[in-house]
C-alpha cells in the first residue's frame, strides 16, 4: 500500500518535532523579564529595595559568595542604599579583616588563625573563603563567582540572575536526568546548576514589612547585585541631566543674543 506524499511529510514532521522538543529540554528557558527602576536613562534605585538587597546578601548570599569590588564607604555614599556614616561602620566592623604582621612579624596566632581586626570604611568586603581551593572544597568542587559584576558579566543582566533565583522551584521535564550534586534549574544553560537553592520564603525578615516570599528576595537582592556593578550609577545620571539642563539654557540665552545682535541687519 502506498502512503500518500503528503501524510509521509506530515509523520516526518511529527517525527522531527518529537526529537527536537527532547533534545531542547538541556536548553535553557527564555528568561524573565521585569520592569527594573533603575533601567533606562531616568531609571534611579530604589532606596528600600537597595537595604533589603544587602540584608539579603549579608544573611544568605554571603556565605558562598564574594563582594571584593565593593568597598564598605560605598554603603553611606549617594545613590547607594542610603545607610548612615555610622551604620556603615558598625557594619564595617561587623567583619574580620585579615591583619597586618604584628609586632613579632607574625600573621597566624598560637592556634594556626590568622590574625584579623575589624573592618573599617576603607575595606573592601572580605570573601568567605581564605583561597580559591577551600571554595571549591566547601562546594563539592565548583567555585561560587564573586557577585560584584555578576549583572554585567552574565547576558540578560538582572533579568537572568532573578530567572535562575527564581526557577529552582520548577520541577524538570519527564526524562531529564538531573546530575549527581547538581540542583535542575530550567533557566541555567544545560539545566544542571551547582548552586543549591539558595532563597525559600521567609530566608530573611524585613523590618519594613515587606513580604519576604522567593520572588520578593530575588527582586530586591538583583537590585542590590545592579547597584553593586555600578555604585555611581544615580550619580551619573543625576550628572547628566544638570549638564543636559544646562545646555538647553544656554542654547536659549545663545539664541536671544543671536536674535539682538542681528536683529537690525535684517
Amino acid at each position: 500500500m502506498k502512503i500518500a506524499p503528503p501524510l509521509i511529510a506530515l509523520a516526518l514532521g511529527i517525527s522531527l518535532c518529537a526529537a527536537a522538543s527532547a533534545e531542547d529540554t538541556s536548553l535553557p528557558l527564555p528568561i524573565k523579564h521585569v520592569q527594573w527602576s533603575f533601567e533606562g536613562p531616568f531609571g534611579m534605585y530604589d532606596q528600600a529595595a537597595l537595604q533589603r538587597g544587602f540584608q539579603i546578601y549579608k544573611e544568605v548570599c554571603s556565605a558562598c559568595h564574594s563582594l571584593n569590588l565593593v568597598a564598605f564607604h560605598d554603603l553611606a555614599a549617594p545613590g547607594g542604599p542610603g545607610f548612615t556614616e555610622a551604620q556603615a561602620k558598625a557594619i564595617a566592623a561587623g567583619y574580620k579583616i585579615p591583619a597586618p604582621p604584628n609586632d613579632q612579624g607574625e600573621v597566624f596566632d598560637s592556634n594556626g588563625n590568622r590574625l584579623t581586626r575589624p573592618g573599617i570604611l576603607a575595606d573592601h568586603f572580605p570573601p568567605p573563603f581564605p583561597t580559591e581551593e577551600a571554595a571549591r572544597t566547601a562546594n563539592g568542587g565548583a567555585l561560587p563567582p564573586d557577585l560584584s559584576l555578576i549583572i554585567k558579566a552574565r547576558a540578560g543582566g538582572p533579568d537572568y540572575v532573578y530567572s535562575i533565583l527564581t526557577g529552582f522551584s520548577q520541577k524538570p521535564p519527564k526524562g531529564f536526568k538531573v546530575l549527581d550534586g547538581k540542583y535542575y534549574n530550567p533557566y541555567f544553560p544545560g539545566r544542571n546548576i551547582s548552586m543549591p537553592p539558595p532563597l525559600m520564603d521567609g530566608s530573611v525578615t524585613f523590618s519594613d514589612g515587606t513580604p519576604n516570599n522567593v520572588a520578593q528576595e530575588a527582586h530586591d537582592v538583583v537590585t542590590f547585585l545592579a547597584w553593586a556593578s555600578e555604585p555611581q550609577r544615580d550619580e551619573r545620571h543625576r550628572m547628566g541631566f544638570e549638564v543636559m539642563a544646562f545646555l538647553v539654557l544656554l542654547s536659549g540665552l545663545l539664541f536671544l543674543s543671536y536674535r539682538k545682535i542681528w536683529k537690525d541687519e535684517h
